[in-house]
């Protein structure tokens, strides 16, 4: 099915719209989901609402690609799902557990002026 008929079916609501873009997008979408947040689960659950987003918004908007229209709700969402997940600030990743090795190789008694 090509993009004009899936458009067609989001005009029409018809639910088989969501059943063609999944066909058609879900590869391409999930790799920039993916790319994002290194996570399936999170990556699955942004598509789910990349199709719920689509639903949403396509009628009234008519895109002219909707590879890159697909692509661009599930990079937004992916970003906001990545902010979310690593907005406490005491996230345990490879970033932080460097940082606590290197605590244990710098005095924290000596003053950085005194050497």
């Amino acid at each position: 099915m090509n993009d004009e008929q899936i458009i067609e079916l989001y005009f029409e609501r018809n639910e088989a719209a969501i059943a063609e873009s999944r066909e058609k997008y879900s590869a391409y979408c999930m790799k920039i989901a993916m790319s994002i947040l290194s996570n399936e689960l999170d990556s699955e659950e942004c598509l789910n609402d990349t199709w719920y987003g689509a639903w949403r918004s396509i009628p009234p908007k008519r895109p002219s690609n909707l590879a890159t229209y697909f692509g661009k709700i599930t990079r937004n969402l992916s970003i906001n799902r990545y902010k979310t997940r690593f907005a406490d600030k005491r996230v345990v990743n490879e970033f932080t557990v460097s940082l606590d090795e290197l605590s244990e190789c710098v005095s924290i008694d000596s003053a950085v002026e005194s050497d």
